[in-house]
């Protein structure tokens, strides 16, 4: 079947609901993450005269949400005039794909780095090299993302999307491109993110000065492993419905598959996270 949108007037009335409803919350999300994540890069290359392994990390994750958010003007562009599907398409939806897990991938090494500072504080402190470390796991997040993407690229080929952002859903993802996903970019992050939170949280509790400001770091901690679960576990399970869900065999663009309505909203939610992401690493920065 041959699988083609021409305009936004083509698309039924639930379809013109999901699109107008996420015209504006996107709006909102590129006006938001533009300003944040823009002062937060300025703050970090033209205010910082000295750099530790955290401020690395930090700036790899402001650098990896600010570049989600600049490209989603692409798509707000898209949702009223659509793009032709060219290779322009295929780009678009693997860059932001690229920044999205880059931004989860730090985040979790992130939380990593944490525990292991305050697991082993005097330890940390005659770490050598560790500047150079955190330059080497931030490379090696974009290097393995990137290979990723190369690796799979017919998967979301122009050819299989109906606009320039969606794929036709009689066009399965392979199994294989969906396990690293799964895997790598949203289960595997997310059991370091909760046992790192978890053992800080802890290991902080047990102290005998239990200070205001170790009660503000645990505080900070829980949110951001909330704030990760809430706006990555929509997407990754809506993601994972979609891929086992079975297509009507008279399918047709215009057709109302909740999955998909699902997906959608999952994938704004999820989108949503480069707002919150370098407020609340900004407040855990300067507490510790």
């Amino acid at each position: 079947m041959q699988c083609t949108l021409c305009s936004k007037d083509q698309l039924m009335s639930w379809s013109l609901f999901i699109y107008d409803y996420l015209f504006v919350q996107i709006n909102l999300v590129f006006l938001l993450g533009f300003v944040i994540n823009g002062a937060a890069l300025w703050a970090f290359v033209a205010k910082r005269a000295s750099w530790t392994d955290t401020h690395i990390y930090m700036l790899n994750l402001a650098l990896a949400d600010f570049l989600l958010v600049l490209f989603l003007p692409f798509r707000i562009y898209d949702a009223f005039f659509c793009l032709p599907k060219t290779w322009l398409c295929t780009f678009l939806i693997f860059i932001h794909f690229i920044n999205m897990y880059a931004s989860i991938l730090t985040t979790s090494a992130i939380s990593l780095h944490r525990y292991l500072t305050i697991r082993f504080p005097l330890q940390a402190r005659s770490w050598k090299r560790r500047k150079e470390a955190a330059v080497a796991v931030c490379l090696l997040i974009w290097v393995f993302l990137v290979s990723v993407v190369a690796v799979f690229h017919n998967d979301n080929h122009y050819e299989k999307l109906w606009t320039c952002y969606e794929r036709c859903k009689n066009k399965r993802i392979s199994p294989e491109f969906t396990s690293i996903l799964l895997s790598f970019g949203y289960l595997a992050p997310l059991l370091i993110i909760v046992f790192c939170s978890s053992r800080i949280i802890c290991i902080l509790k047990k102290e005998q000065d239990m200070s205001e400001g170790k009660k503000n770091i645990v505080g900070i901690v829980k949110a951001n492993m909330i704030v990760f679960f809430v706006c990555y576990t929509p997407f990754h399970v809506a993601f994972t419905t979609n891929f086992f869900s079975k297509v009507p065999p008279n399918w047709t663009p215009f057709t109302y598959l909740p999955a998909h309505v699902f997906l959608q909203v999952s994938d704004w939610i999820a989108s949503t996270n480069c707002c919150f992401d370098s407020i609340s690493y900004y407040f855990l920065l300067k507490k510790f």
